[in-house]
């Protein structure tokens, strides 16, 4: 099978390791990744913030750029949401490429129908579903399924788990003590698990969490699922 890698520009800026991690995830399950060069952002956050004549040529270039494959892959639920839910808006060109675009969990579970990757990571880990993925795709029990099959990985309850992170894009921006002090909830409530590792898979919300992680200087690294899902006993993932 021949998927093409929709990165993301957050995570080809700011975490590449994920679209490293991402294809070496699939490849090992044996499908080919091209990654079309063409692409950049999907126009989520100027679509966000109500610049749709903004968002209209960016939506265009990643059609463009995604023209010719069954499926394509990405490693974020919100960019995901985006193509998935709002593309549509866009016209019908547009609209062609939601159906073809998957979350990375979704397409490891339904359409190439594992949980079990072969993964391996000994470390205490809680999972954190970020908004999109649990509102707006639905992801439900997948991202866990994963995450449950992984050798040697304790899986701990996040108490609070479906409450927002609040990154929410400009939102943190606009809204910064807001957003802090859900960001520090959060990061409280994951502590109490006494996990290593916060787990999710949406780079933008770890972004979030994880600089403020940072500046606590608390025992816990945000780490994407992708990430783990890529390490095995003979490679294990840094």
């Amino acid at each position: 099978m021949r998927v093409a890698l929709f990165v993301t520009c957050v995570n080809d800026a700011v975490f590449p390791a994920t679209g490293v991690a991402t294809v070496r995830l699939l490849e090992r399950l044996g499908v080919e990744v091209d990654f079309p060069s063409a692409q950049t952002c999907c126009g989520q956050p100027q679509f966000n913030t109500g610049y749709r004549a903004r968002t209209e040529p960016l939506v265009r270039r990643t059609v463009r750029a995604f023209e010719g494959y069954d499926h394509v892959v990405t490693p974020s639920g919100s960019c995901a949401a985006m193509v998935r839910h709002h593309y549509p808006r866009f016209g019908e060109e547009a609209a062609g490429l939601a159906p073809r675009t998957y979350e990375l969990t979704e397409f490891l579970v339904d359409v190439l129908g594992v949980t079990d990757v072969g993964a391996y990571f000994p470390h205490r880990v809680t999972y954190h579903p970020s908004c999109h993925g649990l509102r707006m795709l639905g992801l439900g029990e997948r991202p866990r399924r994963l995450l449950e099959a992984v050798k040697g990985l304790e899986l701990a309850e996040l108490p609070g788990a479906e409450e927002c992170c609040d990154f929410g894009g400009t939102f943190a921006v606009k809204n910064p003590d807001v957003s802090a002090a859900m960001g520090a909830d959060k990061i409280a409530n994951a502590l109490s698990t006494g996990a290593e590792v916060l787990c999710g898979a949406d780079n933008s919300c770890l972004l979030h969490v994880g600089g403020m992680i940072g500046r606590q200087g608390a025992p816990l690294r945000a780490l994407h699922l992708a990430e783990i899902l890529a390490s095995t006993e003979e490679e294990p993932w840094q």
